[in-house]
Formats: structure tokens, sequence, C-alpha cells
């Protein structure tokens, strides 16, 4: 797919959501406000986090049968130039509606992030926006390198930082009533 430019990488026009759906099927990209963002595969340290907190929060979700829990690579749909696929999502069981075949059509409940340095702008600028303003209720954002989990909680249509929370710690969701992660147990190898 080729877009007409202006000027050195700048398109005269945003991408869709078209657009981004005319891609190869697993190209690593990300719809971030109407620009294709290259997202390369994770490194392995940032997949073992991401597996170890998500077997936690799959198996909280789903022995109290709270939702569906998903992983990377799933687009969700926030608007016509924003499409993203968070490393770890939560859907509340009263809102499965919005998992379609192709996509998860809105804000899911829960958007777990795991920084990583070709991501880590989008993930605290402009993801964290849009997030914000399409009522994901809970933000984690998880930062390997420091060792360091941040839950954001919507309040009056704002995130506010609810914790942060070091290694020696434990981050506990406001929306999941008694989930609660030791946040060693997540980085370690």
């Amino acid at each position: 797919m080729s877009m007409p430019l202006t000027g050195p990488g700048k398109r005269e026009t945003a991408c869709t959501y078209d657009d981004y759906r005319r891609l190869p099927e697993g190209a690593p990209y990300q719809l971030i406000g109407g620009e294709l963002v290259l997202t390369p595969a994770p490194g392995t340290y940032h997949q073992v986090v991401s597996m170890r907190l998500g077997v936690e929060l799959v198996n909280f979700v789903t022995v109290g049968q709270k939702g569906i829990t998903l992983f990377a690579p799933v687009d969700v749909y926030l608007g016509e130039h924003e499409t993203y696929q968070p490393d770890i999502v939560f859907i509340a069981r009263d809102r499965l509606g919005i998992i379609e075949p192709e996509r998860i059509n809105g804000a899911p409940d829960l958007v777990v992030e795991i920084l990583s340095p070709s991501t880590a702008y989008y993930d605290l600028r402009k993801k964290f926006r849009v997030y914000e303003k399409s009522s994901v209720k809970e933000y984690w954002i998880v930062d390997p390198e420091e060792k360091l989990v941040q839950v954001f909680v919507l309040r009056d249509d704002r995130f506010v930082l609810d914790q942060e929370v070091g290694e020696d710690g434990v981050a506990c969701s406001r929306l999941l009533d008694g989930f609660k992660v030791n946040v060693e147990s997540i980085f370690t190898v």
C-alpha cells in the first residue's frame, strides 16, 4: 500500500481502519493517530512478563467467570484512525458483545501495555490519551526495565494514577475486586 507523501515521512491524508485492514495478516503495525506505526515483535523478556501477568489474570477471571482475557496480537478498534494491539486486555462478561470475529470493537475494560523501547512513547502518550478518551476503566503500564507497575483508573473521564508499585510490592486492580499481583513474580525469569 502506498500513501501520498508531502515531505520527509509526511502523508497528505491520515490512514484509516480500511487502510490498516489491507495490510497482510500478521503485519507488525498498529494504527495510531492515523499513522501506521511499525511495532516489531517484543523481546523474550517482554514475553515472559506478559505471560506471567497474563496467566495470573486469566486464572482469576476464569475462576470467577468474570469475562475474558485476550493477548496481542488482537486488534482493538477505538476509532477510524486508532486500532491498537495491547499486550493484554480484559473484557467483562456483560460486555462480551464488543468481541467481533476480526477485532474488539470498542474499549476493553482493562488494558495492560508492557513497555518496550520501540513502543514506550506511544503507550505512555498517544495510546494513553485514546484509552482515556475511549473510557478504558483501568490501564496498567508495566515497565520491565524499572520493574515497576503503574495502575491508572478512570475517574470523571480522566486517568488517575492509583498505584505505582515496585518489584517488592503488590499491584491491585480496582476494577476486578480481589485481583492482585506480586510484582516481583512477574519480573522473575
